[in-house]
């Protein structure tokens, strides 16, 4: 693109695109910069209309598993469209990959599950996993069952409910965030929430008894469900402590609560199992997929519900009559079959394996590289999804004075190398959630940029 068009973009932009999480006075005002315009892209990398070429670490937003520019992908679209662009999924009407993709996902998916449920993100997916809880015991005579637990730092989304449910304060402020209905359990990290002298398996029980004793406070009788990620992604690419999902399940059960298992960043591979429940031996009643499901070549959600909570559904039919929820474009035929069309590829592939083998090689470089370094704190992940986390005293884990901005930094500076890595929201972190395609090559020259961008910015902080 030349750069007469490239500043016309770049105009139109900033004068009618409300960006997500952006400085909007700054970008009004040219302070931030122009706008990146991304034109092309192949494999893990970006390139933009001034012709640069970027490694993408974190696959868009945790979402391009499979890569860019799949043509098989691109093809399945064309084809629906060129037959059937669209049509809903309202009153029983259906498509051939919609049903198809609908008995995959339910052979797919840990736990015993029963139906799918499609949305357009992954945010509004979880809007419907709280209707279904709040449904579900409606149906079952238990109108006070509704209040649902999630966890700090825990990411569900920007929606009402599951930006509620999102355990995070900034994506609260000046929204009238939280809504009534939605408590917070502590967030399960050991580096920061442990006691001195506290085990995995010991923090994992102390946060089980804490959430037991949360829901005997608020009264068993008006906890619906927990609402979880198997790994924390937003909230800092952060693995559970061992012991943590085998503590907390048995809580759930004994008090009738629905476990909401939130897969959007984790589900088809990432982890280096197909779903981040069948690593850690969750059992879940209902499971909340996005992302991975069409590795974003067209915006596709899933709500999948488990047994237990569909045959209440069903039973509850003849009284209440049609289940009244749904959108426009539930189970979209080109959102569908570039979902059909990346699981394909993801299973002919075995792309969580790839995950699992490159992702241990990654987490191997990322601790040799970093832990030893004196602003590091704790370097952790698990398969193709990893962070980085900075402080100013390591031995005594004193956090650098945000206005240092160290996390935001260091993405800088990598980014300046031709390297996309995130500066996560909670604290000085440098967060990765690669492609699933990525090699064990493209991992080591994402870790030595990375090293040198966390080397430039320990010159500048002596400096």
């Amino acid at each position: 693109m030349d750069k007469q068009t490239q500043d016309h973009i770049s105009a139109l932009d900033r004068a009618s695109v409300l960006h997500p999480f952006t400085q909007l006075k700054d970008f009004a005002s040219g302070k931030a910069g122009d706008p990146t315009i991304i034109e092309t892209a192949k494999g893990i990398r970006i390139t933009d209309a001034t012709g640069r070429e970027y490694i993408d670490g974190f696959a868009g937003l945790y979402c391009m598993n499979v890569g860019y520019g799949r043509t098989e992908v691109a093809d399945a679209i064309s084809r629906q469209a060129h037959k059937l662009a669209y049509y809903h999924s309202y009153a029983a009407h259906t498509t051939e990959d919609l049903a198809r993709l609908s008995d995959r996902l339910v052979r797919m998916a840990p736990g015993k599950m029963s139906k799918v449920f499609y949305g357009m993100s992954g945010s509004d997916a979880n809007e419907t996993q709280a209707k279904l809880v709040w449904y579900y015991n409606n149906l079952r005579g238990l109108p006070k069952k509704k209040k649902i637990i999630s966890r700090e730092r825990g990411y569900h989304g920007c929606s009402v409910i599951a930006g509620s449910m999102t355990g995070m304060s900034f994506y609260h402020d000046y929204m009238d965030l939280p809504v009534s209905g939605i408590l917070q359990a502590g967030v399960p990290h050991h580096y920061w929430g442990a006691q001195p002298g506290e085990t995995e398996e010991q923090f994992s029980a102390r946060r089980a008894e804490e959430l037991e004793a949360l829901i005997l406070r608020e009264d068993p009788d008006t906890i619906g469900a927990f609402i979880a990620e198997p790994v924390l992604g937003t909230g800092g690419i952060t693995p559970p402590p061992a012991g943590y999902w085998a503590a907390i399940q048995p809580i759930l059960r004994k008090y009738d609560v629905l476990l909401i298992a939130d897969e959007v960043i984790t589900g088809f591979g990432r982890t280096g199992a197909m779903f981040g429940c069948d690593l850690y031996g969750i059992e879940p009643d209902l499971i909340t997929v996005a992302k991975g499901l069409t590795s974003a070549y067209v915006p596709l959600s899933a709500a999948i519900v488990g047994e237990k909570v569909y045959k209440v559904l069903e039973d509850g039919a003849d009284r209440v009559g049609a289940f009244s929820h749904g959108y426009t474009y539930s189970g979209h035929p080109l959102g569908v079959a570039a979902a059909n069309a990346v699981l394909d590829i993801v299973e002919r592939e075995d792309i969580p394996g790839n995950a699992r083998r490159v992702g241990s090689y990654f987490q191997q470089r990322l601790k040799e590289t970093f832990a030893g370094l004196p602003i590091v704190g704790e370097v952790r992940g698990v398969g193709l999804m990893a962070a980085i986390e900075f402080v100013a005293a390591p031995a005594t884990k004193t956090r650098f004075n945000p206005l240092l901005k160290v996390g935001a930094r260091v993405s800088k500076a990598a980014r300046d190398l031709n390297l996309i890595a995130r500066a996560m929201p909670h604290g000085d972190i440098l967060g990765f959630a690669p492609p699933l395609v990525t090699t064990t090559a493209e991992i080591d020259e994402i870790v030595d940029l990375s090293h040198k961008a966390v080397l430039s910015v320990m010159q500048e902080l002596k400096a």
